[in-house]
């Protein structure tokens, strides 16, 4: 008993119609340099917007007429995870050397 078994020609297959030619695809180095772009323009814009809501916030003044225990403990919050973010850097492995 075979398990082959002969197929009849080929049914249903033939050419394909020509394509346009593939659009080119653009260089690394060029999606890298656009990218790089855009996230320095998305940084500058943060840090303006950050920027005018301290200015705008008057913080310090604020603090400096009343009370200063929710200035205090935010301070101690930021620091904290300051502390928090230098503890694990130090603490991370260093990359393997394979």
């Amino acid at each position: 008993m075979s398990l082959s078994k002969r197929l009849p020609g080929p049914a249903g297959i033939g050419r394909e119609a020509p394509r346009a030619a593939a659009p080119k695809h653009r260089s690394i180095a060029f999606v890298e340099l656009v990218t790089t772009a855009a996230l320095a323009l998305s940084t500058a814009v943060a840090v303006t917007a950050v920027s005018i809501g301290i200015a705008r916030a008057d913080v310090l003044g604020e603090v400096a007429k009343g009370d200063s225990a929710p200035f205090a403990i935010a301070l101690f919050i930021g620091l904290l995870f300051s502390a928090m973010g230098a503890l694990t850097a130090i603490m991370a492995p260093a990359p393997r050397q394979d």
